[in-house]
Order: C-alpha cells, then sequence, then structure tokens
C-alpha cells in the first residue's frame, strides 16, 4: 500500500504522516508504559479491529516508532515496544493529552477508561510546580477492579499499577468525579460533604490531591508562537 502523504515539507506534516492515522496515538499512549503483546494491546484497545492494529504496529515500525522483541523461550512470543524515536513522544502525548482534558466532560455511557488511562491521567494532569518539598502517596480506587496509586517525591511523581503498601490517601470516587476534582468543577470539601468520593486519610490530603494534580483551564506558558 502506497503511503499517503499530505505533499508539505514541513515537520508537522510528517509528523502526521507517522503518527496521524486512526488509533495510532493510542496504540503509542499504551505503549510508552512499557512493552506490551499483541493481545494486551487488543485488551486495552478493545473496539479497534484486529487488522487494523496489525496495520498500524507494521506502519509504526516502519517508520522506526516501534519495534518488536522476541521474548525468552521460556516465555514465548513477542512483544511490541517504543524505540528510542518513539519514546521522544513522551512529553508530547503528556501535553497533547492535558490539552485534550480541558475538552473533557461526562463520559458516554459505552466510554471506556483504561487501566492506561488511569495512570496517564495522573502523568498528564501532575503539576511539578506545586510538588516542590513534597512527598506523599495516593491510592486511586475505579470501581473493584482497578487500582492505581501515585508517588509524589519533591516535585517528582510515579504511577503504577495496583496498592500502594502505605499510602496517605485512598480515594474512592463514586462514579466520574475524579475529572471534576482535576478541573476545579468541584472543590475537594464540597465532593467529600456531598459524598461523591469516599476517603481513607485525612480531608486535607485530598484538598493536597487537587493541587497536585490539576487540569488548568488554559496554558502556563512563557513563550510561544501565540502570545496572550
Amino acid at each position: 500500500m502506497t503511503a499517503r502523504t499530505y505533499g508539505q515539507f514541513c515537520g508537522l506534516a510528517r509528523a502526521l504522516e507517522i503518527i496521524g492515522e486512526r488509533w495510532s496515538l493510542l496504540v503509542i499512549r499504551d505503549l510508552v508504559l512499557g512493552p506490551k503483546r499483541f493481545d494486551e494491546l487488543q485488551h486495552g484497545l478493545p473496539k479497534i479491529p484486529t487488522s487494523i492494529l496489525s496495520t498500524r504496529l507494521n506502519e509504526l515500525e516502519r517508520h522506526g516508532v516501534v519495534q518488536r522483541r522476541v521474548l525468552s523461550q521460556l516465555d514465548a512470543g513477542v512483544v511490541y515496544e517504543l524505540t528510542e524515536y518513539g519514546n521522544d513522544l513522551d512529553q508530547i502525548l503528556l501535553q497533547l493529552g492535558l490539552w485534550g482534558a480541558r475538552s473533557l466532560t461526562d463520559p458516554a455511557a459505552d466510554d471506556l477508561f483504561t487501566l492506561d488511562a488511569a495512570i496517564l491521567s495522573l502523568y498528564t494532569t501532575f503539576q511539578p510546580d506545586a510538588a516542590r518539598g513534597i512527598d506523599c502517596a495516593f491510592e486511586l480506587h475505579y470501581g473493584d477492579q482497578m487500582i492505581v496509586h501515585a508517588v509524589v517525591e519533591d516535585g517528582a511523581m510515579t504511577a503504577g499499577e495496583g496498592p500502594h503498601p502505605n499510602p496517605d490517601l485512598v480515594i474512592e470516587p463514586r462514579g466520574p468525579v475524579v475529572l471534576k476534582l482535576l478541573n476545579g468543577e468541584m472543590d475537594a470539601a464540597s465532593a467529600l460533604t456531598c459524598g461523591a468520593v469516599a476517603i481513607k486519610g485525612e480531608p486535607a490530603m485530598l484538598e493536597l490531591f487537587t493541587r497536585l494534580f490539576h487540569i488548568p483551564s488554559a496554558p502556563s506558558k512563557a513563550e510561544g508562537l501565540v502570545t496572550h
């Protein structure tokens, strides 16, 4: 199949030719957290047809964004992972995700919220400047099946799957309230008062969570092509 081009001598056009096809960025999103088997990618993207997933992986591999790695004979099989070139998309994905999060509203009935999306939402909304000098750990429960944690250490943060051994706060949202906490539509005290969220820990820690993880209404930037 002949690759489609925009016919533009432009870095942005070239980037779109590489990663702009439908599903490509979501495949990269799920690989930025680590290597995955084909079936693991399917599990995180259940609405993508198998043939399209194969095509996107082949395209990304051809462009040097993704590579496949054969596991040991004991494990058997192949995993897909980002190359060094692909990992350069890390911060771009976070900024694009934050930009998109500003337009999020309540999810539709059939919208999926996957484990990878839950983890990446923490990286996307984390505010390093607000976290200077702060050390704490959070644990979030999304229903009975999905638990993620975030560890904040003096302006840095790591997030992952599963419970934390000693969290300062456990957050159990009732419905899609986390988005409202992150974008400021609901403050921590109101969420607790109305029962939109249950916690294990001090209420003040929930207010801290909303300062450390936040979707700003507009990005704060010192420079760029567009001045305000």
